[in-house]
Parts: C-alpha cells; structure tokens; sequence
C-alpha cells in the first residue's frame, strides 16, 4: 500500500492518526450535509479526539487487511481534507471481495471529484489487493451517489429491503457491485 494515491485533481492519503484534527473539522463543516446518509452520530464523534481513537482502528485495519480507508484531499490543498472513501469488511479466501463506501464535502460536489476517487480505489481493489468483487449499497434515492458507481463500472444486483439504519431509520438500498475483470 502507497503512502499517497493520486488521481487528476485529488490526493488519497491511507488513514493516519495524524489527520484528526482536519477529519474532525470535515464532519463537523459537512454534519447537517451528511446527516441523511449516515448513521445517527453523538456529539462526541465530532471531536478530535474521537476521530484519533477512529483513525487508530482504521491503521489496525489496514494492517491486517481488513479494511483500507483513504482521506480526500485536493492536490492543491493537501491539508484540508473533503471526503472519504474506503474498501472495507475485507473477505479473502474464496470470497475475495469487499464494501465500498465514500462521502464527499458538499461544497465540493458535481465536480466528477468522487468518480475519480472511486476509479482509483477500483484499481487499488483490483489491481493491487487482487480483490475479485466490490459491492456498493446505495439508498435508491440517492441518485447523485448511484451515478458515481454506474459511471464507474457497478452494476445492479438487487434491492436490500431495510439494509441499513441510516439516521435513525431501517433504509432500502440498491446492491451494486463491480466484478474484477481482469480475472480468469
């Protein structure tokens, strides 16, 4: 695993727990933004201290490749961090498969910022790690997020009826997933 990927515009950099403060201050910026999406979050997760013990597990995780989490950044702006994006819930063996997840800043949307973090982390995926399968679970009505994934290759497999509780309430999602082609 590199130190730093880059694509065109971003930088993503693996978890580090020196990235606390500039996390905490993304999730507090972006709190009303992300609430629709993301689990219901006590006042303490926007702390710098609890984004240090969240970046911590993060290094563990990815050190027994479990997990891989990358912060975004813009290439000109290397220290403010505007999203997330992670492989994560790692299955080897026979499975060789795992969850993508991302968020993004939302003054920084619409601009195809997370098409390229997202290609990126395919070919991380694919490429490097040798996973045979990515799965994406979309909320259906989160439109601008399934046209991120269908841009990048993710195909429909099915609705999961109350996948996840997403602030608060059990939410439908769409099962998209991407297969490692290259393989035989």
């Amino acid at each position: 695993m590199k130190d730093c990927y880059t694509t065109k515009r971003l930088l993503l950099r693996p978890a580090s727990i020196s990235m606390a403060a500039a996390l905490a201050d993304y999730y507090r910026r972006n709190e009303a933004f992300l609430r629709p999406f993301e689990p219901q979050r006590e006042p303490a997760f926007y702390t710098e201290a609890f984004q240090r013990s969240i970046l911590e597990q993060e290094e563990i995780n990815a050190s027994q490749a479990q997990s891989f989490r990358f912060y975004l950044s813009m290439r000109e702006e290397p220290e403010k961090i505007i999203g997330k994006i992670g492989l994560n819930n790692i299955v080897w063996g026979c499975f060789e498969s795992c969850f993508l997840g991302y968020s993004l800043d939302a003054e920084y949307l619409r601009r195809g910022l997370m098409t390229e973090a997202v290609n990126e982390c395919v070919h991380i995926a694919f490429e490097e790690l040798g996973l045979h399968r990515i799965e994406a679970n979309i909320m259906p009505h989160n439109q601008a997020s399934l046209g991120v994934v269908r841009k990048c290759g993710f195909r429909e497999e099915g609705l999961a009826k109350k996948y996840l509780k997403i602030n608060g309430v059990w939410e439908d999602h769409l099962h998209m997933v991407r297969l490692n082609e290259t393989e035989e």
